[in-house]
């Protein structure tokens, strides 16, 4: 098995510019590349390939809205972080090196 080799983390938050919310599709030039808050502790981020394209509002209501449960959150994100990694191939920003 091949080792997994990450470069060009920094387009991958870029690239959230000028995208929709992959939570409710807002295109308001809000959307951000939000981290998974799952697994993370003090003074620590989960790395940058672990971002969701949302909005201010989704985003909000994900790291500090009461409105949601923690399974709710989660599912939020989970769902948000598989659309993003699907425009991430669709829009050529990740590629499978088969060499």
């Amino acid at each position: 098995m091949r080792s997994l080799v990450v470069r060009g983390l920094s387009k991958l938050l870029k690239s959230a510019q000028d995208q929709a919310c992959m939570s409710c599709g807002a295109d308001d030039g809000t959307v951000v590349a939000a981290h998974r808050n799952e697994g993370k502790g003090m003074g620590y981020k989960n790395p940058d390939w672990q971002v969701a394209y949302l909005c201010h509002l989704c985003h909000h209501a994900l790291d500090n809205g009461k409105d949601l449960t923690r399974e709710e959150r989660r599912a939020l994100w989970n769902a948000a972080y598989v659309k993003t990694v699907d425009s991430w191939f669709r829009r050529g920003l990740l590629k499978i090196n088969t060499q």
